[in-house]
């Protein structure tokens, strides 16, 4: 496993590299990623020997106590930093707390920015679910040569912002395996096939969390009904004791304090001098 240096100046081990990442281009090698938000998602995800997690910039601090080891890559929401400083500031908070890479969004101009830092920046293309007004809804990008042709562009562009990985969310499976063969970018599929060098789901999918599952994911997991039965068991104490406090069987006298018999009289007493 690599020793590095991280951005906090910590010397830490890693499952990957953004080298390592890199150099799996061309090798029919492929990474994992998952997301995680809590230090029990981030040690699961160690211990089941996936490389790479995403989350919530906030949340760095959270997912580092779970894993020292997997390649973290903070999300920066659209709302929580707006303009280049603040945006700038995120960026460091999160990469100093333990980040190895951060993810945006957001325009060239940012990634620009980002990467003049040697910041590693991953973009978002295909279909990115809060510009999806864009594509008229919820559906895959690139499944006409036009707008293929316009994604690869995308590619190319954010290449030459300084990205050194992208998210490729629902592009039709053959259209990536074009891009993917046409870029120098670190791909990360997320329902976009298998011709990409990290495959990413979501940790809800995977674990069967989900309500509804995505078309693109599939569920190793059923803890949606653990969580019914955690609800279920927690309605049924709660009704336990309302039922108990109601008809007096609680508290018993299990669950009472008591005073010797001999302290209480004196108690009695002393209350008695007080209220004369």
């Amino acid at each position: 496993m690599p020793r590095i240096f991280d951005f906090g100046g910590r010397e830490v081990e890693r499952s990957v590299t953004v080298a390592s990442l890199r150099a799996l281009k061309g090798s029919g090698r492929h990474v994992a990623q998952v997301t995680a938000e809590t230090a029990d998602e981030a040690a699961a995800a160690e211990v089941a020997g996936i490389e790479m997690v995403v989350c919530r910039a906030a949340n760095i601090a959270k997912v580092r106590e779970g894993s020292k080891k997997i390649f973290v890559t903070a999300a920066l929401g659209f709302a929580d930093a707006i303009t280049a400083e603040e945006v700038l500031r995120t960026a460091f908070s999160a990469i100093v707390a333990g980040a190895d890479a951060v993810i945006t969004g957001r325009g060239w101009d940012t990634v620009k920015m980002l990467a003049a830092e040697q910041i590693p920046v991953m973009g978002h293309l295909g279909f990115v679910p809060r510009k999806s007004t864009w594509v008229g809804g919820v559906r895959a990008v690139g499944k006409s040569t036009g707008e293929a042709l316009e994604l690869f562009d995308r590619f190319r562009r954010l290449e030459d912002a300084g990205a050194f990985a992208v998210e490729c969310e629902v592009i039709p499976a053959a259209v990536m395996a074009e891009l993917n063969r046409r870029t120098g970018l670190v791909t990360v599929s997320l329902g976009s096939g298998p011709d990409a060098d990290v495959i990413f789901l979501f940790t809800s999918d995977i674990c069967g969390e989900a309500k509804r599952l995505p078309r693109h994911a599939r569920a190793w997991g059923n803890l949606a009904s653990l969580h019914q039965q955690v609800r279920d068991e927690r309605v049924k104490a709660l009704s336990g004791f309302r039922a108990d406090v109601a008809s007096g069987g609680f508290p018993g006298e299990g669950e009472t304090a008591k005073i010797p018999d001999e302290e209480l009289t004196k108690f009695r007493a002393a209350l008695d001098g007080v209220e004369k």
